[in-house]
């Protein structure tokens, strides 16, 4: 949890753009998958209270469909690993992504805020336990054994982000923040650039397939592919060709 001199500690923050290359939608996708559902009915509390049987075919058809490709890290995953690895200083990755691509890219400081894959909670224990089985309204929670309230470890719509204190205090420390494969449109997420530049004057740097929403927050912006840009940027972080002050 050190700041070497010269070598700034760097938050990571990585939305859907970084997984696309792996075979994963974006959120924006035109043809993505959440551009087939109504996301009220599916992705929400409030659809969770109204019609528990629907949200969970949801996510168990979302399981299947994941399940039945090749979906593995890609080199900008990588990269990131290899710059965690390399870099005197701390590296966190602030993730909203619910896959496990950057732990299976080789990152080992990796905060979920949007939950995990490959992860359930009961409602009524609020235990967290490792498993892709599928559910239904008749899933009994291995830790209390109330059924019927074991849902998928994810943030609904409206629902408050994980890890908040944590990503916030890495935020306030951090000398480098990087934002990758993001819109930039939703939020907490697409403030933290500004919340960076306004405490700790950090250096701000975007790589996205385009400009996002927010591009004019950061000081300089990068376009093209992941798998391109961010192995790129990477190999001249550590080799000093580029800025982070």
């Amino acid at each position: 949890m050190h700041q070497e001199f010269g070598h700034p500690k760097i938050v990571v923050l990585t939305g859907a753009g970084i997984s696309k290359e792996s075979g994963i939608d974006t959120f924006r996708d035109a043809d993505g998958l959440w551009s087939r559902v109504n996301l009220e009915e599916v992705a929400t509390i409030e659809a969770w209270h109204r019609d528990p049987a629907k949200v969970l075919d949801f996510h168990n058809a979302g399981r299947a469909f994941f399940a039945g490709r090749n979906i593995t890290p890609n080199a900008a995953h990588r990269a990131l690993a290899r710059l965690e690895h390399e870099w005197p200083a701390e590296v966190l990755v602030v993730t909203q992504n619910i896959d496990l691509l950057h732990e299976g890219g080789g990152s080992k400081n990796v905060l979920h805020m949007h939950g995990q894959a490959g992860k359930l909670r009961c409602m009524a224990c609020e235990t967290i336990a490792d498993s892709d089985a599928e559910l239904s309204v008749t899933t009994a929670c291995a830790a209390c054994g109330v059924v019927g309230q074991t849902r998928p470890h994810v943030v609904w719509f409206g629902e408050m982000p994980l890890h908040m204190d944590a990503i916030m205090a890495a935020l306030d420390s951090c000398g480098l923040f990087i934002s990758i494969g993001t819109s930039g449109a939703v939020y907490p997420a697409a403030g933290f650039v500004q919340h960076v530049r306004r405490k700790r004057r950090a250096h701000t740097v975007e790589l996205n397939m385009e400009r996002s929403d927010g591009y004019q927050t950061f000081h300089d912006g990068i376009y093209g592919p992941a798998t391109e840009v961010v192995p790129a940027f990477v190999d001249d972080l550590l080799r000093g060709r580029t800025s982070h002050a």
